[in-house]
């Protein structure tokens, strides 16, 4: 059995922002796949089939840096191994719509992963959903650092919501295909595929 984690922040304000990409994966894969969710482990729940594999999906409703508070205690109930947890998760340091995949590693000073970390270690499966950085909209001469916060919790808008619902789509391609066919062919698969032109 598998766990697949979308990280996010409960609340209609927060809907269809960037920092809520792991959500919006989750949403499409319960919708794929006719998966309803029930509250349970400070979490919205539900379980299924995906790539013919029993999974069980889970949205956080901690709050993003409080994630591990559900996490932790979903993966102990149904007895599933830390090598069986996929974290889906916005990722400022990629492109909007490029696509990473990885085990392990720093949680990059991302809250959700840090919170994930702590509870349980580091040693899950990731997949990092690139949301840009705002310094790569900064005109020349601006600080480079750009409004990080107010970036990762801003609402997609034009063109980078068209980007970003593609993106979903295929955070959602890469979760089926890596409980089908592992890390190594889905990161070869994946990390070729480039965004779109800005």
């Amino acid at each position: 059995m598998w766990l697949v984690v979308g990280l996010g922040n409960p609340g209609r304000e927060y809907e269809g922002t960037r920092h809520n990409v792991g959500f919006a994966v989750v949403d499409a894969l319960a919708r794929r796949h006719r998966v309803s969710f029930g509250a349970k482990f400070k979490g919205d729940l539900g379980q299924g089939s995906l790539a013919g594999q029993p999974t069980v999906l889970l949205k956080p409703q901690t709050y993003m840096n409080l994630s591990g508070q559900s996490v932790q205690p979903t993966l102990a109930f149904f007895k599933i191994p830390l090598d069986a947890l996929v974290v889906v998760h916005d990722d400022l340091d990629l492109e909007l719509g490029q696509i990473k995949l990885k085990r392990g590693g720093s949680s990059g000073g991302h809250n959700g992963l840090k919170s994930i970390d702590g509870a349980l270690g580091s040693d899950y499966l990731r997949i990092r959903a690139g949301i840009g950085h705002p310094r790569s909209k900064a005109p020349p001469g601006a600080a480079r650092e750009g409004n990080v916060v107010g970036h990762v919790l801003g609402a997609f808008k034009g063109k980078d919501a068209e980007d970003a619902a593609s993106l979903v789509e295929r955070c959602a391609d890469a979760v089926e295909m890596l409980l089908k066919d592992g890390l190594e062919k889905t990161q070869m698969r994946f990390h070729a595929l480039k965004p779109a032109p800005r």
